[in-house]
């Protein structure tokens, strides 16, 4: 074989391993460059399920703070109007605002938290309902060896305006009763709230047309069962979060 021969054999195979470093070195580029892609995908997907968990419970936090201020101003007036008119339908309904303003005061308490510790707050709001329930049954049986009638006028204002406190609170909450076991219990806490007014309405009307204190006790003690039948409720799934979170 001639020198110009193998000289050209030397270049085309010198070139052909050219070729082939350049290739591997494109090819480990281009993998670089979908890890690197990857990665910055995962990272942006991540910081946006961040920011939407944070933007969530901004606004849990914003529709807490409200109608913890409104059930918290219901409950003086209720109260106090209730004791002057001797009503135990509107004791037992401030008693439920009391009782509200508390449970959403622990769910501020309880938002950015875990699980576990939701689950123990929606507990202790299940033992809060359960407390107030039996004490309204407590102040309906008393009432009832009484023969004082209450004032139906009196009944029936601040019930009225109690029953459009209560639906603003029940709007504001609605959209974010399935967001976890902490927002469901205050909704159905404010659910009940509803129930409860309309009852208030209910034994003013009677009261009025009957001059019995009868449907004033009736319905205080109607209150107390809707308090202790979703107190169970409330005990029963936080106890299972619990058990679940352990």
């Amino acid at each position: 074989m001639s020198v110009e021969n193998q000289n050209m054999n030397v270049m085309v195979m010198l070139m052909r391993r050219k070729k082939e470093r350049n290739k591997r070195v494109e090819n480990n580029q281009l993998k670089k460059s979908r890890v690197t892609n990857f990665g910055e995908i995962m990272k942006s997907c991540c910081e946006n399920k961040s920011s939407e968990l944070v933007a969530l419970r901004e606004k849990q936090k914003n529709v807490l703070v409200i109608v913890l201020i409104i059930n918290t101003l219901m409950f003086f007036i209720e109260f106090i109007f209730g004791y002057l008119s001797s009503s135990t339908a509107l004791i037992a309904d401030s008693l439920d605002m009391l009782g509200d303003a508390t449970v959403y005061a622990f769910s501020l308490y309880v938002i950015n938290k875990s699980i576990k510790w939701k689950a123990t707050a929606a507990l202790l709001k299940g033992i809060i309902i359960t407390i107030f329930g039996l004490y309204v049954l407590a102040e309906a049986i008393s009432k009832m060896m009484s023969d004082i009638v209450p004032i139906a006028e009196t009944m029936g204002i601040v019930g009225v305006i109690a029953l459009i406190a209560n639906s603003s609170c029940l709007i504001l909450l609605l959209k974010h009763r399935d967001d976890d076991i902490n927002m469901k219990s205050t909704w159905i806490c404010s659910r009940n709230d509803i129930i409860a007014n309309t009852g208030v309405l209910a034994a003013a009307l009677l009261v009025s047309l009957l001059n019995s204190k009868w449907p004033d006790v009736i319905v205080g003690m109607s209150i107390a069962f809707v308090f202790l039948k979703s107190s169970f409720s409330i005990l029963r799934e936080s106890y299972g979060e619990l058990k679940d979170a352990a």
